[in-house]
């Protein structure tokens, strides 16, 4: 167990590696420049050149590698010159000194995520801690939308099998597969925002807190909750209706099931007290990697109801090459992503005894 615990941890870390490298290089040699992004229509030569030398941006690219993977790193050396971009300060890696000399300290911190280009100086981890909740918010409700009405649907479909109900519920999940989330949202947003919003009293757009009339202080929008979530969920709730239906039928079809009915048990028991908690175990798996997915594609999601969470903040930063922003963003989905699928593989290997973790 522990074996395997680190394997997976490894790979984690490996994985992780390749995403901050794909991004950051991705990111640094496309067209565009973040420093004159920062100054905007203030631009001169003269600030120009101080802000990249602020920022390292006159660094050749290996160097500014380099140093972002050293501000990553739990375990990072920094130099104590002040003029030097990779100069200790406690404040600001919130670091602990193990080893230094005169020249340079060895240190033990948290990752440091440093800094937006476009939020005045405001740290990335910031940014994320204000966002992240709503985006973790907005996936849960979808993925509890689509857990309730997709084995619902799909334990209907399969007690209807064949019928005019199980063919109508196979046509709309496969609607609900092939229409993309923006147009669901769009679509979603004009009709029970707009055109039957005095019915719905629902909002086209909103967050889950909003100023209040006076500008003093939030309030909170559970309402606005609703039709994001809902849009998100559209997905997930098709693709667990089709599995849960296949998956039972296939549990349905085993000995062990005939011998159920055998003894007398009436369907509902049969299929209640034996049936779905075999069936469940693919259904488990897929929506592990739904709500993974959710956190990531809820990007246009965010946007289009300007739902105020990491995709609406991760499109802004790309609109403004913040690249710490977008790369901050991206590996804490990513970690997020590896650790959900760890803990559903120690899930999974306990509800089927068959299954090793490997």
């Amino acid at each position: 167990m522990l074996r395997n615990l680190l394997l997976k941890l490894f790979y984690a870390i490996l994985t992780l590696f390749g995403v901050v490298s794909l991004v950051f290089f991705l990111f640094n040699v496309l067209p565009g420049d973040p420093a004159q992004m920062m100054l905007g229509q203030n631009e001169s030569s003269d600030q120009l050149a101080l802000v990249k030398k602020k920022y390292g941006f006159d660094l050749p690219l290996s160097k500014q590698y380099l140093l972002f993977l050293n501000d990553l790193s739990p375990l990072s050396l920094h130099s104590t010159d002040q003029n030097d971009l990779s100069y200790f300060s406690s404040e600001k890696y919130s670091a602990f000194p193990l080893i230094h000399n005169n020249h340079y300290v060895l240190t033990i911190k948290w990752p440091y995520l440093r800094t937006s280009y476009q939020k005045r100086g405001k740290k990335v981890s910031e940014v994320i801690s204000e966002t992240l909740p709503n985006t973790l918010i907005l996936a849960l409700a979808s993925i509890s939308i689509a857990i309730v009405f997709g084995i619902l649907l799909g334990v209907l479909a399969t007690l209807l099998y064949n019928t005019w109900i199980d063919r109508w519920l196979q046509f709309i999940s496969t609607l609900g597969m092939s229409v993309p989330s923006f147009f669901s949202a769009i679509l979603f947003s004009w009709f029970f925002g707009f055109i039957y919003q005095q019915y719905t009293g629902l909002n086209m757009s909103g967050s889950l807190y909003e100023m209040d009339d006076f500008g003093e202080g939030r309030i909170l929008r559970l309402k606005n909750l609703i039709l994001p979530a809902v849009v998100l969920g559209i997905r997930p709730i098709a693709v667990i209706i089709q599995l849960m239906r296949s998956s039972l039928l296939e549990v349905l079809s085993q000995d062990y099931i005939k011998t159920a009915y055998s003894k007398g048990l009436s369907t509902y028991q049969v299929v209640f007290n034996h049936g779905i908690k075999n069936a469940l175990n693919p259904v488990i798996t897929i929506i592990s990697g739904w709500f993974a997915s959710l956190l990531a594609g809820a990007v246009f999601v965010e946007y289009i109801f300007s739902w105020k969470g990491v995709g609406k903040e991760i499109v802004t930063a790309l609109n403004t090459l913040d690249t710490p922003v977008i790369i901050g963003i991206v590996l804490t989905l990513s970690s997020l992503f590896i650790l959900i699928n760890m803990v559903v593989d120690f899930i999974y290997a306990k509800l089927d005894p068959q299954v090793t973790l490997k």
